[in-house]
């Protein structure tokens, strides 16, 4: 794949900006609709211990991988591969590792585009009052004219999307370097109301029981796969956005543990999203769920009921809508870049380009759901299925062959200099060794559920 040589982006001044950045990236929908449940469903505590060990185990050093490979090339992905593979004398087919990490960019991107528009939807109706005692068949009709409303849903998916193309079109320093400055002190303080308001409201004793307490008998061999998953899922490996952020880290700076720093506040607002809404579900007798069920369905309902529900619904979806703009704006930066070294194009070009073609995904998910909303199989859950199950370990699993096994080590070792030998050495053999497998693992079990789902 032939490739344009661009100059290297500017560096962000401090460390603090490049850590900022990938956490506001990390934390996502991911923790918002996935992690508690996850918890709750497969034994509490021993989930979370078993979590803990998939995250810094496997995950962290993936994407220790991605960044240390941005941060040697100061290049975006597709260069970044492609000069990996000069200096290691390997092939440059890996560049198309590069291509496919940033098609997944783009769909996610369109994905979190589509969910944050519905968020934006209910907060506007959850403060204006639509959810008043309202039941849950109420709440369930209403999403589903959402759903059914085409133009309705392209109005607020497009307000986000102009944000959003605001944001990565201020560059590098005045738009990737400073948004998160803003975005992430607005979601802790966010859900720091939002927990404060469900532990006055909300049942305790209930979510404790949920989230903490060891319930053997939850956990499985399911569990192992859930947490692998939620692993890979949560820091978003696989979609290059390390490799873009470890471009434009500054010099000097201890990769290793700015991203065992990532890893560790994902894991904080994962326990603080569940404590920020399960309270409120369980004060209300309403079963644990994930995904849209949990945001759309039950959360409006829970809210609706509840004294004050109209101010702190809107506040939770006003943090749905953060969450996700913090990933879609690395997700952008990533389709960008890959046009700029891909097509003759300057960033401002580009980035109408890598709009446009996610402005038509998103059109056609809409319109698929306007057309079935409650298909089970529609092309909205497939994608989700697409990206997460297979998509994103794929991508995961090829980058630590390339950067384990295909990369000179004193390339990786030089772009670790700050890191003791000690911890090098831990995560070149985690990368090498027990990263590869575990993510294979965590295929064959997709595909062994997918193709031969128990009875």
């Amino acid at each position: 794949m032939p490739l344009r040589n661009l100059p290297a982006p500017a560096q962000w001044r401090s460390r603090t900006t490049f850590v900022l950045a990938l956490a506001a990236f990390a934390v996502g929908l991911g923790n918002l609709w996935r992690f508690s449940y996850l918890t709750g469903e497969h034994g509490g505590g021993a989930f979370v211990l078993l979590y803990l060990l998939c995250l810094f185990v496997l995950a962290v050093p993936v994407m220790i991988a991605e960044v240390v490979l941005g941060n040697y090339s100061r290049a975006g992905p597709l260069q970044s591969l492609r000069d990996g593979a000069d200096r290691s004398l390997r092939s440059r087919g890996w560049v198309w590792l590069g291509a496919l990490a940033s098609v997944t960019a783009l769909l996610l991107l369109a994905y979190y585009v589509v969910v944050a528009g519905w968020a934006l939807a209910f907060a506007s109706s959850v403060h204006a009052g639509a959810f008043a005692s309202a039941s849950l068949v109420n709440v369930g009709e209403f999403f589903e004219q959402l759903l059914l409303d085409l133009p309705r849903q392209l109005y607020w998916q497009g307000l986000f999307l102009l944000a959003l193309t605001a944001v990565v079109g201020c560059g590098l320093h005045r738009g990737l370097g400073l948004a998160p400055w803003l975005l992430l002190p607005g979601l802790i303080a966010l859900l720091g109301v939002l927990v404060r308001y469900a532990m006055a409201e909300g049942d305790l004793s209930a979510t404790r029981e949920f989230l903490f307490s060891a319930q053997l008998l939850d956990f499985d061999l399911r569990s192992l796969q859930a947490a692998m998953g939620q692993a890979f899922y949560t820091l978003g490996i696989g979609l290059a956005v390390g490799v873009i952020y470890g471009a434009a880290a500054p010099e000097r700076i201890p990769i290793g543990r700015s991203v065992i720093a990532v890893a560790l506040f994902d894991c904080l607002i994962g326990i603080a999203a569940g404590l920020a809404i399960f309270p409120i579900l369980f004060a209300h007798n309403l079963a644990p769920a994930a995904g849209p069920g949990l945001l759309f369905v039950a959360a409006p309902y829970a809210f609706g009921n509840t004294a004050g529900g109209e101010l702190f619904g809107a506040l939770f979806f006003l943090l749905v809508v953060v969450a996700a703009l913090g990933a879609a704006i690395a997700l952008l930066e990533v389709v960008v870049q890959a046009l700029c070294s891909c097509l003759p194009l300057r960033r401002g070009a580009a980035l109408v380009v890598a709009v446009g073609l996610c402005a038509s995904a998103v059109v056609l998910l809409s319109a698929s759901l306007a057309e079935a909303p409650a298909r089970p199989h529609g092309l909205f859950v497939q994608l989700d299925r697409l990206v997460g199950e297979w998509l994103l370990p794929l991508n995961a699993l090829l980058l630590s062959l390339f950067v384990g096994w295909r990369m000179r080590r004193e390339l990786l070792r030089a772009c670790l200099y700050r890191e003791q030998d000690g911890f090098f050495s831990l995560w070149y053999g985690l990368l090498r060794y027990i990263a590869p497998p575990a993510i294979v693992l965590v295929l064959l079990t997709a595909a062994w559920s997918r193709w031969w789902p128990a009875n």
